[in-house]
């Protein structure tokens, strides 16, 4: 599967349009962004695009399917630990907001 960077957003509808002026007009903010959408609209290609005609394009763009999770895991998936913080945390793990330091954190 292609990343969402290496994918077209490929429209001419006015609704698409506006939405891809939207994005040209927050992807210069320094400010979070909220995507919103039904499932299956493009909600993850519409964040990678605005993180890539952002300034933080060369940093991560991290994605995070909290669905997928469960409940007990998304503490330290999002902020990860330090080694011995409880049983079975042998080494130090990075969250997802770490490895997203100066670039951008998709929740889905």
């Amino acid at each position: 599967m292609r990343k969402p960077q290496d994918q077209q957003l490929i429209g001419e509808s006015p609704a698409f349009l506006e939405v891809l002026e939207h994005v040209s007009r927050v992807a210069p903010l320094n400010r979070p962004v909220l995507v919103i959408g039904e499932r299956g609209t493009g909600k993850e290609l519409i964040a990678a695009r605005i993180h890539f005609l952002s300034g933080r394009w060369d940093f991560p763009f991290v994605k995070m399917n909290c669905a997928a999770l469960a409940e007990s895991l998304l503490e330290t998936e999002l902020f990860g630990h330090e080694a011995g913080s409880f049983t079975g945390a042998a080494k130090r793990r990075l969250g997802r907001f770490e490895r997203a330091n100066e670039g951008s954190l998709f929740l889905d």
